[in-house]
């Protein structure tokens, strides 16, 4: 086995990508990414009946959108087919596989049989020793000769060693009688030919590793490192599913998480590195190992995703964030902003980005630089401006109009103004929230003034005083 860790993703494409996929592929990613390894992408198209382009399509934006980027061309486990067929052959020439002449309704009327008599339903083909000379001219399947002796063990990174007897697997099929290799097989051959290491992903798979093993020791190919991960169950603990909320990792960009924040709860779902819960992609990527994955299913709890959201939209980059903005407006398909907003959102977000936990929120606390004139307040914000609230503004506005435009003289100067009125600045503040931004909720009336500049304030400030 090579000496270069490589792992895959390998998401069959039958919908979009599930939020438990998305943390198998960052699982992936972070252990290649920090090992200089490779992160492979292999599309498990084998099902033509389930598997359609706008499936794979979606699974493609969904990890571009979560940043997981992999090595090399995405790989179609369809596009396989003959080399699988190949490696069935392979093992039937050599004794390892032998064909199996018994037809659908003979499995099925056995299997009925032994439901009846309450025996085990594991079919054992009447072909596994048949003499050659004693086949009929009919189609036939290739299945494996698996040992009926002893146990399979599994040495899992994260369960441990698991045990299976072998007389309680079957000898599994590898090429239909209509030529076609199955799923089981094809995950082994593309494995082993995609150079794959570490094969990282959920415990619902864990069964299948044992017969996939067999294949492994049938052709004398290394075993790769397994790592069966538990599965993502909502609060009240069962499997997430429909009745927890989204399910696809688009579904939360159109939700406006950031994803970093997205990441970095991910990761700590169902990993962890001691204490740690914030950390950045560097970080993770030096941390993650697989003996930090636990052996029970984690819970998704949306309240810490919010929680280290907003914590990684403060740290972001003002340039990034605003990219992150627009990608969210088009994933959530509301209207993009003009190049004039776009431009007094740079100029908010280092005063706002700190407070916010999703981006929609970012947004809400940035309409004070994204609404045009004229203002109309909304329910709450319209109340801060009755009739003598109106006449003060209109006393303030030639009282700023000789102020210098700076933090410092801005508080002076209104903090002189209140004092006038007899009363205190914090008086004034709804009031200019009203006018500067149509909302009771907003970033500081000083941050808002120096972000809007003097002739915009004025203006605002003014419109509300006439209204």
């Amino acid at each position: 086995m090579s000496d270069q860790v490589v792992t895959r993703f390998a998401p069959s494409p039958t919908g979009f990508l599930h939020i438990g996929g998305a943390r198998t592929a960052l699982f992936n990613w972070l252990y290649a990414r920090g090992r200089g390894g490779k992160f492979l992408l292999r599309i498990e198209d084998t099902d033509r009946a389930r598997s359609t382009p706008e499936a794979t399509a979606a699974i493609l934006q969904g990890m571009a959108w979560l940043g997981l980027d992999h090595d090399g061309e995405v790989v179609s486990q369809f596009d396989g087919a003959a080399r699988h067929a190949e490696v069935a052959k392979a093992l039937l020439a050599e004794g390892k596989a032998y064909k199996c002449f018994s037809t659908q309704d003979e499995i099925a009327a056995f299997r009925e049989a032994a439901r009846a008599e309450g025996k085990s339903t594991l079919f054992h083909s009447p072909w596994r020793d048949a003499a050659p000379d004693t086949h009929p001219d009919a189609p036939y399947a290739i299945r494996i000769r698996a040992p009926r002796d002893g146990e399979t063990v599994i040495a899992d990174q994260v369960q441990g060693d698991v045990r299976i007897r072998n007389d309680q697997l079957d000898d599994m099929i590898l090429l239909r009688s209509d030529g076609t290799p199955v799923y089981m097989l094809a995950v082994v051959v593309d494995d082993h030919d995609m150079g794959v290491t570490h094969v990282i992903r959920g415990d619902d798979h864990l069964n299948n590793a044992a017969r996939q093993q067999i294949v492994y020791d049938a052709m004398g190919w290394d075993v790769p490192v397994w790592a069966h991960i538990p599965l993502i169950h909502g609060p009240d603990g069962k499997k997430l599913s429909k009745r927890h909320g989204a399910l696809g990792a688009q579904e939360y960009q159109a939700m406006g998480y950031p994803a970093a924040g997205m990441r970095n709860y991910l990761a700590r779902l169902g990993w962890s590195h001691g204490d740690d819960e914030f950390f950045t992609d560097a970080q993770a990527q030096e941390w993650f190992d697989l003996g930090g994955i636990g052996k029970s299913p984690a819970r998704f709890d949306t309240k810490k995703l919010e929680h280290l959201s907003g914590q990684h939209i403060a740290i972001s980059e003002d340039a990034a964030l605003q990219q992150e903005i627009i990608a969210y407006l088009a994933a959530a398909v509301q209207t993009a902003l003009t190049d004039a907003q776009v431009d007094g959102l740079a100029k908010a977000l280092p005063l706002v980005k700190e407070r916010a936990k999703t981006l929609p929120e970012l947004l809400e606390k940035s309409h004070f630089i994204l609404v045009d004139r004229p203002i109309t307040p909304d329910e709450k914000a319209a109340k801060a401006l009755d009739t003598v609230s109106r006449g003060i503004l209109h006393e303030l506005t030639p009282q700023l109009q000789n102020a210098s435009w700076t933090r410092e003289d801005l508080e002076a100067a209104l903090n002189a103004f209140a004092e006038a009125q007899g009363t205190k600045f914090g008086k004034l503040a709804g009031p200019m929230r009203a006018a500067l931004a149509g909302r009771a909720v907003t970033p500081s009336v000083f941050d808002m003034m120096l972000v809007l500049g003097r002739d915009e304030t004025l203006a605002r400030l003014g419109d509300a005083a006439q209204a």
